[in-house]
C-alpha cells in the first residue's frame, strides 16, 4: 500500500471515530477517492442520528456515485473505509461501479471487538408463483 493510501485509509478511521465520538453513532467511516488520490466524498455512520438502519458510510457513497459519477469515473475510484463493508453495502458497491475497495478491520476482526448479534432471525421463504412473478420482469433486461 503506498503512503498516500495510508493516509487515505486513516482518514476513514478518522471519520469512524467521528461518527462514535462527536455524534454518538456506530463507528463506521469511508471516504471514496479518485484514482490521483483526491477524496471526492467522505462520509460516517449515521444510522442513530438518521433513525436509519440503513446509513452505513459505504452505502450513503455509493449511492452518491451512481448519482454523481459517469461508470468509468467511478470504475477508476478506491472506496477506502475503516472496516470491510457488509452485505448490503457489498451490493451497492458493486451495482454502482466502484472500482475498488480498501479497508483496515475485515469482517472477522470486527467481530472479535464487539459483543455477538442479538437480533432475531428471520425466515425466508420461494420461490412461489414463477409464472405470475416472471411476467413484469421478462424481457426488461434485453
Amino acid at each position: 500500500m503506498k503512503d498516500t493510501e495510508e493516509a487515505l485509509l486513516r482518514r476513514a478511521i478518522e471519520l469512524a471515530r467521528e461518527a462514535r465520538e462527536e455524534h454518538g453513532n456506530p463507528p463506521f467511516g469511508s471516504l471514496l477517492a479518485d484514482a490521483d488520490g483526491k477524496i471526492l466524498a467522505e462520509d460516517r455512520n449515521t444510522s442513530l442520528t438518521d433513525n436509519d438502519i440503513t446509513a452505513h458510510p459505504e452505502l450513503k457513497l455509493a449511492r452518491w456515485a451512481a448519482q454523481n459519477l459517469d461508470p468509468e469515473t467511478a470504475a477508476a475510484t478506491t472506496m477506502f473505509t475503516s472496516t470491510q463493508p457488509c452485505g448490503m453495502c457489498t451490493g451497492a458497491i458493486e451495482r454502482s461501479g466502484l472500482g475498488r475497495v480498501v479497508y483496515a478491520l475485515s469482517t472477522e476482526q470486527f467481530l472479535t471487538l464487539r459483543p455477538p448479534l442479538t437480533w432475531g432471525k428471520h425466515k425466508m421463504e420461494g420461490p412461489a408463483l414463477f409464472d405470475e412473478a416472471r411476467v413484469p420482469v421478462e424481457g426488461y433486461y434485453q
